[in-house]
């Protein structure tokens, strides 16, 4: 990592900023400002916005932070599995909540170590069983999900902790190996791997050795989305995760993302994750469900991000 710039633009620099719709932004900007760390950001939850591109013209200053990387955009999503609350034959595989031992001081057991054990699954942990370890393993990238049960009904879960190990990318892994080429990396290539491959398959899930537990979601509506690092829904096509090192949580963020499916928009930062690190890193919710998931499963493009940063602060 370089050293850190901060360079102050004006919205003119802003790819087709004029354009966006900015009143869906300031709905999305509206939903989490008031829980912003960032006082500022509190504050403009009390102004009234009734020209919202007036509002972030008048409230905000576009600044680029950089820390030498070049940007990097992907996406998540919600996804939609067929689980249980029992476990069974059919449904093997634990969504765990968090272990009463779990401490942020030290280093948990890893990913193998619980999944090989399965003694916090048998303590009553379980919040409902999966069919499949890669349904478990991506749910876990995600962080949150729906799950439709064998017994009838819906549950929703949502990250609650982790097990303070790295995180490891096994799609850069095999890509590494030889085992699938650079530009035909997607999670349909991983899970057709991990299928075909057995003992290593599982081996492979198990390089990655953070862990996540959920907890269930009950008070959500089921038209919003789920709920992202400022306990808020986030919002498809709207929200991003970032880095709240450099990216400050409920900020509005400028994204101009290239590649084969460009996107010049006003989107908010809500949400974190653990692969997301650097000034010029964001990943984008998408939504729920598998269409979701076939548009985040295609992005990794570049381009830039630019935080509108409430004028006293920036």
């Amino acid at each position: 990592m370089g050293a850190i710039t901060h360079t102050r633009l004006g919205f003119d620099d802003l790819t087709g900023w004029a354009a966006d719709d900015h009143h869906a932004a300031l709905v999305v900007f509206r939903n989490t400002c008031d829980v912003a760390a960032d006082a500022r950001l509190r504050e403009l939850a009390k102004v009234d916005a009734t020209d919202p591109r007036n509002f972030f013209e008048t409230y905000f200053e576009p600044v680029l932070i950089s820390d030498g990387a070049p940007m990097l955009f992907t996406g998540y999503f919600e996804p939609e599995l067929t689980g249980s609350r029992q476990r069974s034959e059919a449904f093997p595989h634990p969504v765990l909540a968090v272990p009463s031992d779990l401490t942020s001081e030290t280093p948990y057991l890893t990913r193998r170590e619980i999944e090989q054990d399965m003694a916090l699954a048998e303590s009553g942990l379980a919040l409902a069983w999966l069919a499949d370890p890669l349904d478990l393993f991506f749910l876990q990238v995600q962080g949150s999900g729906r799950i439709w049960l064998a017994e009838g009904g819906l549950m929703r879960v949502g990250f609650a902790a982790r097990n303070g190990h790295a995180y490891t990318s096994i799609g850069k892994m095999l890509v590494a190996r030889g085992a699938v080429a650079g530009d035909a990396i997607s999670v349909d290539a991983i899970r057709d791997w991990v299928h075909a491959n057995g003992a290593a398959g599982r081996a492979l899930l198990w390089e990655n050795e953070s862990y996540v537990f959920f907890r269930e979601i009950r008070d959500v509506p089921a038209d919003q989305g789920p709920l992202g690092a400022m306990n808020r829904s986030v919002t498809a096509d709207r929200s991003i995760a970032v880095d709240p090192q450099f990216t400050p949580l409920g900020a509005p963020v400028w994204i101009e993302k290239s590649g084969a499916d460009p996107i010049n928009r006003l989107m908010v930062a809500q949400d974190t994750g653990s692969a997301i690190k650097g000034a010029q890193r964001a990943d984008i919710f998408f939504g729920t469900g598998d269409v979701a998931g076939q548009q985040a499963g295609s992005v990794s493009d570049p381009g830039r991000m630019v935080v509108l940063m409430p004028k006293r602060a920036a």
